[in-house]
């Protein structure tokens, strides 16, 4: 199973950062027709960005164009198990993609909207915050 990555990065290991303020870019739907959007701020796992392309291309037909708008580009650290605390931050544990609310996560076109209604059913299932599906132009669907 192929998961997203950077395949070079300047440092390990990264700082926690913060989740506040809302998505100013990346916020409205570009490519397709539909789009999916976070209503919530979180970090995404690259296993559940591939959980959640998996859902979306299985769900839609052969034909429809899907477009992938967030990558896991920041590492995130683990400590083993049962070791106590101090010693240093962990060993980078895999990626995550920063996602704030607003922000367009996955876009696809050529599919009728009960078809995209019913796929966006199936993907927000597989993420773990609050999702709305919007149409071009920004309407909420």
């Amino acid at each position: 199973m192929s998961f997203l990555q950077p395949s070079r990065q300047k440092y390990r290991k990264t700082q926690r950062g913060t989740l506040k303020g809302k998505s100013f870019r990346g916020n409205q739907v570009a490519f397709g027709e539909y789009g999916i959007q976070a209503l919530e701020s979180h970090w995404i796992t690259q296993r559940q960005i591939e959980a959640s392309r998996i859902a979306l291309v299985r769900s839609l037909r052969k034909g429809t164009k899907v477009w992938i708008r967030i990558f896991p580009d920041k590492p995130y650290t683990k400590k083993p198990a049962e070791v106590r605390g101090g010693g240093g931050k962990g060993d980078p544990e895999g990626y995550v993609a920063v996602v704030k609310p607003g922000r367009i996560m996955f876009e696809f076109s050529d599919v009728p909207q009960d078809m995209a209604e019913e796929a966006f059913r199936k993907v927000s299932a597989k993420l773990p915050i609050k999702v709305r599906l919007v149409k071009a132009g920004g309407m909420s669907i």
